[in-house]
């Protein structure tokens, strides 16, 4: 991890070769190709000749070209701005507004696509170029069911009557959804992100396409649900010989499951091979920071701290048994949540006896997949719901304390820092408005000193002053992120509670926030109660580890021993199922 330098980053659910029928081999191994090599000779599916798109004078795509064969898996990986997704627009004639390809040819199977008219674009678009979006919740209608969807883009086809039904059913279960009968009259509500993520690969196979545009298919998703996505993709590529474009952020999931990467930085392809190639031979420099960034189960040294209270083992009983470290910032004891459902006889028990200590100056993660308490634990401890039964203790007072005094102070004592910093800061807002927020609400200082407060957080954060006058719509993710540190550092608090701070960022400016936190903890004396499904950052930035599960803790104590001497099943399969084994040996 590099120094904390500010933010260069513009705006803007695996392990390999497990799938059933691979042979052990992934989407990369014995398959690496070499450059515009077809895999099975003759024309390529897809070939990108100097492709150059702009948006009105400034040009955002620059020369870029690739050949895709038939049966061949290509990822392009880049940052947010790369230029990742405007060429899946321009090969879709999908750009937005003003955009429009100024120079270069994209050719489908020989014929030359770059001018196609809007009719010939929609006969290719799903028939035999099909795209599986990142977002399901933003790509499904909420008031459809997910049959009826599905039976849309049939239909479009030309499939009519009894055959779209009994289309439906077939395109769900090859994409993995089980029951199908029954489920395709359910609403994209009822489903897990998971689900929702493969009936978008029904939608996309709905055509019978050849080629499968992939673009972030798996970025919103906890690690073993990803892996589950990403298996099914593979053997649906192997069986119906199909050519994959894969777009990522995560040069681990790119190391795993391509036969090439494109590797694009400021519009530009700066880097294209087979996966060891270019893991190991990188001949860019941005190459080389991608894969520095980029995040392995390598738990780094670290001072020794105390642990978590229960660390040599599995969850459950009181987080509290025995004597309290001194040290202590956060105390949960057999917390208890549970929510009355609607049509439900019995109560859903989102929480079940969860206990954990957290030590003071330290990170405490806790891991796990969506559904798993972690957030519901986040909400109680900063007081933003109260628990069934149970007790949380935050420096040595009780969270439900009945003293105004105390309430206020714990009010101050801890703030968070949600997953997605643009819709945790209002966009109407200048930043000194919104750093300045807390001071206001909690009554620090004058008006003077508050303002002098706010230009101190943005140097505290790597911002420049030059911000102060800007709103978030203005800024990149990395620095919005930044903002949101700096509005919950403002009133001098001692435990952060992050939840999923960096899922939604790109590698480098991960890197940089995880630098910055770091940085902030050393000098403040922070603690942090960091929420999270990425145990890649789990061992790259905790002290001690809380693995959740159904509601309950399955297991917790430091990391390394969490990490290489894993306890519990569940934990287990979920280190199994972090991509990038190539990453682990650059």
């Amino acid at each position: 991890m590099t120094p904390v330098s500010g933010d260069s980053v513009p705006a803007g659910e695996q392990g390999p070769g497990d799938g059933p029928g691979d042979g052990g081999r992934g989407l990369g191994g014995s398959r690496h190709v070499d450059g515009d090599r077809d895999l099975g000779g003759g024309e390529p599916v897809l070939d990108v000749r100097g492709l150059t798109v702009a948006y009105g004078r400034t040009e955002v795509l620059r020369d870029v070209s690739f050949r895709l064969a038939a049966g061949e898996r290509i990822g392009i990986v880049g940052q947010s701005g790369s230029g990742k997704s405007t060429t899946v627009g321009a090969v879709l004639g999908l750009l937005p507004g003003m955009g429009r390809v100024t120079r270069g040819t994209i050719a489908y199977r020989g014929e030359d696509i770059t001018d196609a008219s809007e009719s010939r674009m929609r006969q290719l678009r799903g028939r035999s170029i099909a795209l599986v979006p990142q977002d399901p919740m933003t790509n499904l209608n909420p008031s459809m069911r997910v049959g009826d969807q599905i039976a849309d883009a049939l239909r479009t086809y030309g499939v009519r009557g009894a055959e779209v039904t009994a289309s439906v059913v077939r395109l769900m279960e090859e994409a993995g959804i089980g029951d199908a009968e029954r489920r395709r009259k359910q609403f994209p509500h009822e489903f897990s992100g998971g689900m929702r993520q493969r009936v978008l690969i029904a939608i996309a196979l709905a055509g019978d396409p050849d080629l499968i545009i992939a673009d972030e298919p798996t970025s919103a998703l906890d690690v073993t649900v990803q892996k589950q996505i990403l298996d099914h993709l593979q053997r649906l590529v192997d069986d119906r010989g199909m050519s994959l474009l894969f777009i990522t952020h995560d040069l681990g999931v790119a190391s795993d499951r391509t036969d090439r990467i494109l590797v694009m930085h400021d519009g530009e392809v700066v880097e294209d091979g087979p996966p060891a190639q270019v893991l190991f031979h990188p001949q860019d420099d941005y190459t080389a920071r991608l894969i520095a960034a980029s995040l392995t189960l390598a738990v780094p040294p670290q001072d020794e701290g105390a642990a978590v209270t229960g660390a040599s083992g599995a969850g459950g009983g009181d987080g509290a048994s025995g004597a309290v470290p001194d040290d202590a910032v956060l105390v949960v004891s057999d917390l208890t949540k549970l929510y009355r459902i609607r049509g439900r006889k019995e109560d859903l028990r989102a929480l079940d006896g969860v206990s954990f200590t957290a030590a003071r100056g330290k990170t405490t993660a806790i891991i796990g997949e969506s559904g798993s308490g972690k957030s519901t634990t986040a909400k109680i401890v900063l007081g933003l719901e109260t628990a069934t039964s149970g007790t949380v203790v935050l420096d040595g007072t009780a969270a439900d304390s009945g003293s105004r005094a105390d309430r206020s102070r714990l009010r101050r004592f801890t703030q968070p820092v949600f997953q997605d910093p643009y819709s945790s800061l209002n966009p109407t807002k200048t930043i000194e408005r919104i750093v300045a927020e807390p001071l206001d609400v909690f009554r620090i200082g004058t008006r003077a000193q508050r303002r002098g407060r706010v230009s101190e957080l943005l140097d505290q954060v790597a911002l420049p002053q030059s911000a102060l006058q800007a709103k978030p719509g203005e800024l990149s993710g990395g620095q919005r992120q930044r903002v949101a540190i700096a509005r919950a550092i403002a009133s001098s608090p001692e435990l952060l509670v992050c939840d999923e701070a960096v899922s939604a960022l790109d590698v480098l400016v991960q890197e940089q926030i995880l630098d910055l936190l770091r940085s902030l903890q050393a000098d403040l004396g922070l603690s942090c109660l960091f929420i999270t499904h990425d145990l890649a950052v789990v061992a790259d930035f905790a002290h001690d580890v809380v693995v959740m599960r159904a509601g309950q803790v399955v297991e917790r104590g430091d990391v390394r021993t969490v990490i290489e001497e894993p306890a519990h099943e569940y934990t287990q399969s979920l280190i199994a199922a972090v991509p990038g084994e190539q990453l682990t040996r650059v």
